[in-house]
């Protein structure tokens, strides 16, 4: 039985499928990110990038702007302030996790 304060239940399905978890990590180090760049970062196709952006963007994750660079039309991401806080408990949460597996793993 899992304990139900196990690290294992606070994170949140949302944010931790990892091709998500990656666009929070890349945007929140850039603070805004082009579509096409996380598409690189992550080795996604467009569809793909496209679909995960979805789901961010209907929790209130992330802010998706459309613009041009020049005459290139441009999609960027930003995080929102329950992205950050969301990425910030999720990691919260992996340290905890990481902690007791180290912890288990230091016993003679």
């Amino acid at each position: 039985m899992i304990d139900p304060a196990h690290p294992t239940t606070g994170l949140d399905d949302v944010v931790h499928q990892r091709v998500r978890l990656g666009i929070l990590t890349i945007v929140h180090e850039a603070q805004r990110a082009e579509f096409g760049y996380l598409r690189t970062q992550l080795e996604l196709t467009a569809g793909n990038l496209s679909r995960h952006m979805d789901v961010l963007e209907s929790a209130g994750l992330v802010a998706v702007e459309k613009g041009y660079a020049g005459k290139r039309a441009r999609t960027w991401i930003t995080l929102t302030a329950a992205g950050r806080t969301a990425l910030a408990e999720e990691i919260a949460q992996l340290k905890q996790l990481i902690q007791r597996v180290e912890t288990v793993a230091d016993r003679p």
